[in-house]
């Protein structure tokens, strides 16, 4: 068996860290779902992203154990959803994820959505702080905040995020936020990483990069985002595909592959209507 690709790590301000490359599972459930796990993590994966909202926690966790990986060597992240922002709701659904999971503590819980009308975000923060604190939950940080949203659970909690997971791919690059998460120490992962796929993959600048370096459109996608240092979790459930996602992390671009890519890039890239200062999750 061949040996799996090295893939770099970005850091936190607290010396937490992230593999470049991790494993998405949105819609990867059932006994089918457990098996794309497991096999992501037997072709090398070591990050797992999955949600409460997802409703498949419970085939995440399977497929971790079936794998065969010494589970300390697995990062699996989740997410806390938009109706249990609130102080006691927050505390059981932490639980609730940790039972699905495996009834460990869990390695890495975000805030899904800020809701900022709903304004409960500060209160699931301090959920999720004072789950740290009990060693219920080992890393903790947020999804799809703002730097309002940032300064405000810090200024009120004292504790900083080591992630935010936001929308990022090369339609909608968020030069700003990425530097003001890496002034930060704010590990930046970006969901959908390859955009609207099909429409993104044709694109010119992508297959000119892909042809250049003997790779494939997707792979010329997710080493801009290695050379950008965000974390992105591509979903893959084929052996195929995943193995060829992984790879990409050992993919070096230089600055001229980077910047031609980035130019693709729209004020209104982003791929629905999901402005985090508006856009509410239940």
């Amino acid at each position: 068996m061949s040996s799996h690709p090295v893939v770099p790590t970005f850091a936190a301000h607290n010396g937490f860290t992230l593999p470049a490359i991790g494993l998405g599972t949105y819609r990867l459930d059932g006994d089918a779902g457990a098996d794309a796990v497991a096999r992501g993590i037997e072709a090398g994966y070591r990050l797992i992203d999955t949600a409460f909202n997802y409703e498949n926690e419970g085939s995440v966790g399977r497929g971790v154990v079936a794998s065969g990986v010494a589970r300390a060597d697995i990062i699996v992240t989740t997410k806390l959803p938009g109706r249990h922002h609130s102080s006691a709701k927050a505390r059981a659904s932490i639980e609730e994820s940790r039972s699905r999971l495996g009834a460990g503590p869990t390695d890495l819980h975000l805030i899904h959505w800020p809701n900022p009308s709903q304004d409960e975000y500060v209160q699931a923060w301090a959920a999720l702080v004072e789950a740290q604190e009990r060693g219920t939950v080992r890393q903790i940080g947020v999804s799809n905040f703002l730097p309002e949203h940032l300064e405000r659970i810090e200024r009120e909690t004292g504790v900083r995020p080591v992630v935010n997971q936001i929308e990022v791919h090369p339609y909608f690059a968020q030069q700003e936020q990425l530097e003001y998460h890496r002034e930060r120490g704010i590990i930046t992962q970006a969901w959908s990483p390859l955009g609207r796929a099909q429409e993104l993959l044709d694109e010119h600048v992508i297959h000119e990069v892909a042809a250049a370096r003997g790779i494939t459109p997707a792979q010329a996608v997710l080493a801009w985002h290695v050379a950008r240092e965000t974390v992105s979790i591509p979903k893959a459930s084929s052996l195929e595909h995943q193995a060829a996602n992984l790879a990409a992390a050992e993919i070096v671009l230089d600055d001229a592959e980077v910047a031609a890519i980035s130019a693709l890039s729209r004020p209104n890239g982003r791929l629905f209507d999901a402005d985090p200062a508006t856009h509410e999750e239940s």
